[in-house]
């Protein structure tokens, strides 16, 4: 008696499709790796243009200035000093206007970022009434100003000249700013949610700052990141509306102790003996000078690179 094995079924394999089979790697074209080796030659070049002048300033405020003077500082100190440092550091007005400087920074921040935000989520409400004119009102500002007359004349009419708000409020507001975010929010907060939110009880306060503002991070920290490089740099507010000295921002008092440091001996420079030295130790304080006044921004900067490059196109692509 003979036995038979049930046959046994072969499928033949299932084709790969055409576009899951693995291919050898192509070998790069002579074309691709001069393309490659001209974006990398432009790239470090780049970074050489934007790194050198800041080096340079570093080495530059503790080098002789004459030797600044005949090109004899390149990449290492000539003739190490650290007089215009000492300098600087020695007058009494330097950590007084530090404080006031951090103070403006963080009010103005804070006054900035908050009214910005507010302000172009009520604008990208299509609700809003009329506020394609209210848009408009404020997109006109972008090219018509009143001038530093009509702007002293507000801030004296206001009662707050010679105090921190005249620093702050004159430019809390960014037109360019504040489209930015109204584009963010049209993008990224669409009405549905709004309306799922209204029907389980939420108001407009409530939605805004239980959701909208959750939502809204990388604007939020690309917001604070313009306007704390933005109020730490100004000057010129200070300069008009604030008399006191004591509330002077650290730019203005640096400026003084250099406008100081230059004077001749004749007319009274002090330590200074000569004209000559005045100018060396004013030569010396101008580049301490900027590197004391970029110090916090460098410090602080690189921490804040990675919502710089996720919020620098909010907006851009709607999601």
């Amino acid at each position: 008696m003979t036995t038979t094995r049930p046959a046994v079924e072969t499928t033949a394999p299932t084709p790969e499709p055409q576009a899951l089979r693995r291919h050898p790697r192509q070998r790069e074209s002579g074309a691709d790796r001069a393309f490659t080796v001209a974006v990398t030659v432009t790239l470090l070049s780049a970074i050489l243009v934007i790194l050198y002048p800041l080096y340079f300033v570093v080495v530059a405020s503790v080098s002789e200035p004459s030797a600044i003077l005949n090109g004899d500082v390149w990449l290492w100190p000539s003739g190490f000093t650290l007089e215009g440092y000492a300098r600087i550091l020695s007058d009494p007005g330097i950590l007084r206007g530090f404080a006031n400087s951090v103070l403006y920074t963080v009010a103005g921040t804070a006054v900035s970022v908050a009214t910005i935000l507010c302000g172009a989520y009520a604008l990208s409400r299509r609700d809003l009434f009329g506020r394609t004119f209210l848009m408009l009102l404020f997109v006109i500002t972008m090219f018509i100003d009143g001038g530093l007359i009509a702007r002293y004349l507000v801030v004296q009419e206001l009662g707050i000249l010679d105090t921190m708000w005249a620093v702050v409020l004159p430019g809390a507001v960014g037109v360019w700013n504040l489209i930015i975010a109204r584009t963010f929010f049209e993008s990224n907060v669409p009405d549905e949610l709004r309306d799922a939110a209204q029907l389980d009880g939420a108001n407009d306060f409530r939605f805004f700052w239980r959701i909208v503002l959750p939502l809204s991070k990388p604007l939020i920290a690309l917001m604070v990141m313009i306007h704390l490089v933005a109020n730490w740099n100004a000057f010129f507010d200070a300069l008009i509306f604030l008399d006191d000295e004591n509330k002077y921002p650290l730019q203005l008092v640096l400026r003084n102790i250099l406008i100081q440091s230059e004077v001749t001996a004749a007319g009274g420079a002090g330590a200074v003996d000569s004209y000559a030295a005045a100018q060396r130790l004013g030569e010396l304080m101008k580049y301490g000078m900027i590197v004391v006044s970029t110090i916090p921004l460098l410090v602080a900067l690189p921490f804040m690179q990675k919502h710089f490059t996720k919020g620098a196109l909010l907006g851009a692509v709607k999601s």
